[in-house]
């Protein structure tokens, strides 16, 4: 067993959440997409997942999910008990000030049932939008993004000197801060600031163990966490079969194999499509890292990636083309840890 891994963990126990990019699919609008999300997430709801996150994508017609915080209002109205979240708000897109408004403003509606995920990227490779996001900035350095963390918790704490909105105060139901994790670096920003860390495992596996043990090693207790936590994202597909998971599967191995933006295939379309030479070896690592396959083998691997990495939480990504699939993977998911 992983070092990491040294505290009894059942997966039988083991929280699942969920992360929705409301993919876009071939030959459907964006209105269809957000209505497949918000299936989706009442599913979740009624399913006991814990939180479920949506991410910041700019310029893409792979995600129709831009703004985390809208996405968090408009669903947390409907749902009863599942945690909202970013998965995350990108700092170098946004003033810490303008970040801080908008999740006090969430968790003051919506008490404690908000998740404040914190990412670096620019959420689009388009050079342009980076620019207009930024008003003509350039990337941010490590120490900027650093600083721009910091300076987003210490309006959330009321240390910034600015009363975020009206008769507000910070207090333990507010805005659940998180950083999102995907190499040993990140991880040192968030062992220094206290917080927990999602871990872009459904990313950058290879460096999933690495940067949890860099966490736990250098982890500092603070107002937002009094010991390490660890969240592993994992792309998730879960059918009747080995088989049928593969297949639906297929779509998101095309769609990294062609490393472009485009709407997600249907598993017809994506049968067709012959993955090129110079890029089945990193399709192929990578999916089988993640958790794809029947019930049975889905919780061997959820076993697997909770004993490599210690993780105390599973944020599942069901890239699967067509709701009814998606949410029939994540029942079957939540089969794989009773």
């Amino acid at each position: 067993m992983s070092q990491l891994a040294n505290r009894e963990i059942s997966i039988m126990t083991i929280p699942l959440s969920a992360l929705d990019l409301v993919v876009a699919e071939s030959n459907r609008t964006a209105v269809e997409s957000l209505d497949a999300t918000r299936r989706t997430v009442l599913r979740l709801d009624e399913l006991g997942y814990r939180r479920v996150w949506f991410a910041e994508h700019h310029g893409t017609e792979l995600s129709a999910s831009v703004v985390p915080a809208v996405l968090m209002a408009h669903f947390a109205a409907p749902t009863r008990r599942i945690r909202l979240g970013s998965g995350g708000v990108l700092a170098p897109n946004h003033a810490p000030l303008a970040v801080a408004e908008q999740f006090a403003t969430l968790a003051t509606l919506h008490p404690d049932r908000i998740d404040m995920g914190i990412g670096r990227g620019p959420g689009t490779f388009d050079g342009s939008i980076v620019r207009a996001l930024r008003r003509g900035g350039e990337p941010t350095t490590g120490a900027e993004y650093a600083e721009d963390v910091a300076a987003i918790l210490r309006y959330l704490s009321g240390e910034g000197g600015v009363q975020l909105l009206a008769g507000w105060r910070p207090d333990a139901r507010g805005a659940s801060p998180w950083l999102l994790a995907s190499s040993p670096a990140s991880a040192e920003l968030a062992a220094r600031l206290g917080l927990p860390i999602a871990l872009a495992h459904h990313i950058r596996p290879d460096q999933s163990v690495a940067t949890a043990e860099r966490y736990r090693e250098l982890f500092t207790p603070s107002r937002w966490a009094d010991q390490p936590f660890v969240m592993a994202a994992v792309e998730t597909v879960v059918a009747d079969t080995d088989e049928e998971a593969a297949r639906l599967a297929r779509p998101t191995d095309v769609a990294r194999s062609k490393q472009t933006s485009a709407a997600l295939l249907s598993p017809e379309e994506a049968a067709s499509y012959e993955i090129p030479e110079e890029t089945r070896g990193t399709v192929e690592a990578i999916g089988a890292s993640q958790a794809r396959g029947s019930v049975e083998t889905v919780r061997r691997r959820f076993a697997a990636i909770v004993d490599q990495t210690g993780a105390d939480e599973l944020m599942l990504y069901a890239s699967v083309y067509d709701a009814d699939a998606r949410i029939r993977c994540y029942e079957l998911a939540a089969k794989a840890v009773e």
